[in-house]
């Protein structure tokens, strides 16, 4: 098997090569490592690639293999951690000049001990807009991280590096964090797989003020390969008791079971959402599938009214907490749009962030009676395809209205996931969001996996990472 065709096996692909030993783990890093090489300089995606620590953990697994003792769904798997969270032995910057390079960096956050306990094969982590503030991905440390469908697109964000690696066959998965779509927003504008698990599914460490909004998932090109990510760093850590109060289901072996007689709600727009033309008529597309797959597909208007107005007063107090700290030197290195932020937020009275918090389970609530009615629920998962680089917003779009139906279940801890959709005229993908009830992950997982068998896209590459790798 050539490098080539290594660099652009998905995991599930690699385990069962190195089982029938067609490959191996150290094999399928350095395809990886080759393909970093060639698409680095056209995307911008890693902050840190260690090729050496990588080749160690390659080794290690390789014997394992040879010994006929994997140590896990993914070992030798060559993964990426996104720079929020927190690796043994590498920086985590969090795209910011004002974190400190010279400190210790000696404990994993959960989610990456379990990738290792399970052998999985760190080689870097990928970029992030500073302290994963917004939807594009470009911060004053790393600069612009760019799309592989379009150098000249943003690749969404804030998992924006995550996205672009894993859609450039730059390693099968990727380690993204969502707290309003940053894992679903990179998904539909690169055109791969990614979920927010539910609220507390995976444990975070150390803690962050945002962390009841955020969630830690995989980003991958299948959604099998995303179910054996989930399994492993769903598992508790003692360090979070929260994400340890669930039993963790059997993500692959239950993933087959199909969406037949589901009673699934298709939403245009939420009831608030304004989605470009093409976006809304590629989504309902994919919509329609699922009534073919055996599910009963009702349309819903309206949803809920705009959450924005919540999350903005919810967020201003976790913003005045989170960076209390930064003085005016500070500020001045970071990111014009975040200062904005913080500044505004400046003076949040708690009064206001506990009527937010209040608010917040009403909306809960609301979905919860939603879902007695409905098993899933289909969006768009932004309102646009890629757009240029450089802007926080594509023209026409202010804020964050350009991905209006992702932050409302950051809000509620649901679990949600972006599939891709199909491709704009202009060749960029789009994603169709599933929503699925509080801890009904894998219900998520599951009509994501029939989508895919009806309308697979694992095969569907970026030209620019197919040519690149052809020149080798």
């Amino acid at each position: 098997m050539s490098a080539t065709d290594l660099a652009f096996l998905s995991a599930s692909e690699l385990v069962a090569a190195y089982a029938a030993g067609r490959a191996s783990p150290v094999e399928a890093l350095e395809a990886v490592l080759a393909q970093a090489a060639r698409m680095e300089p056209r995307l911008n995606a890693f902050c840190l690639i260690d090729p050496e620590a990588a080749r160690a953990m390659a080794r290690a697994s390789e014997a394992r293999w040879q010994a006929g003792r994997p140590a896990g769904p993914l070992d030798g798997v060559p993964v990426s951690v996104k720079d929020i969270v927190t690796t043994r032995g590498w920086p985590t910057l969090r795209g910011s000049r004002t974190v400190r390079r010279d400190q210790p960096w000696d404990a994993d956050a959960p989610p990456v001990a379990r990738l290792r306990e399970g052998g999985a094969v760190l080689f870097g982590k990928t970029t992030t807009p500073e302290f994963a503030h917004k939807g594009v991905t470009d911060s004053p440390l790393t600069g612009i991280t760019r799309n592989p469908w379009d150098p000249a697109l943003t690749p969404g964000g804030s998992s924006g590096g995550a996205s672009a690696a894993v859609a450039a066959g730059v390693g099968p998965l990727a380690v993204g964090t969502d707290a309003g779509g940053s894992i679903r927003i990179p998904a539909a504008l690169t055109g791969t797989f990614g979920i927010k698990p539910s609220g507390g599914r995976v444990a975070v460490h150390p803690p962050t003020p945002y962390g009841t909004l955020a969630a830690t998932g995989p980003i991958s090109r299948t959604v099998e390969d995303a179910a054996r990510m989930l399994a492993e760093i769903a598992r508790p850590d003692p360090r979070d008791p929260e994400a340890g109060l669930m039993p963790v289901p059997d993500y692959l072996g239950a993933l087959e079971a199909g969406v037949a007689g589901r009673r699934i709600a298709w939403s245009p727009t939420l009831g608030h959402a304004r989605i470009a033309p093409e976006v809304a008529r590629l989504a309902e597309e994919a919509a329609r599938v699922f009534a073919d797959l055996g599910a009963e597909l009702v349309e819903v208007a309206h949803v809920m009214e705009d959450p924005w107005p919540l999350l903005e007063r919810l967020k201003r107090g976790l913003t005045d907490f989170a960076f209390r700290h930064m003085d005016d030197a500070a500020l001045a290195q970071m990111d014009p749009g975040l200062v904005t932020e913080i500044r505004a937020a400046r003076g949040a009275a708690l009064h206001e962030h506990l009527a937010a918090q209040q608010e917040r389970q009403q909306l809960a609530a609301q979905m919860a009676a939603f879902h007695r009615e409905f098993d899933l629920l289909l969006t768009p998962a932004a309102a646009v395809p890629a757009f240029a680089v450089g802007r926080d917003a594509p023209e026409g779009y202010e804020g964050r209205s350009w991905y209006p139906t992702t932050y409302p279940f950051n809000l509620t801890r649901q679990p949600a996931a972006s599939v891709p959709a199909g491709m704009t005229a202009a060749g960029l993908p789009v994603g169709l969001q599933i929503v699925g009830p509080v801890h009904a992950d894998l219900a998520v997982l599951q009509a994501a996996r029939a989508y895919e068998r009806a309308r697979p896209w694992a095969a569907l590459w970026p030209p620019l990472a197919r040519q690149e790798a052809a020149h080798v």
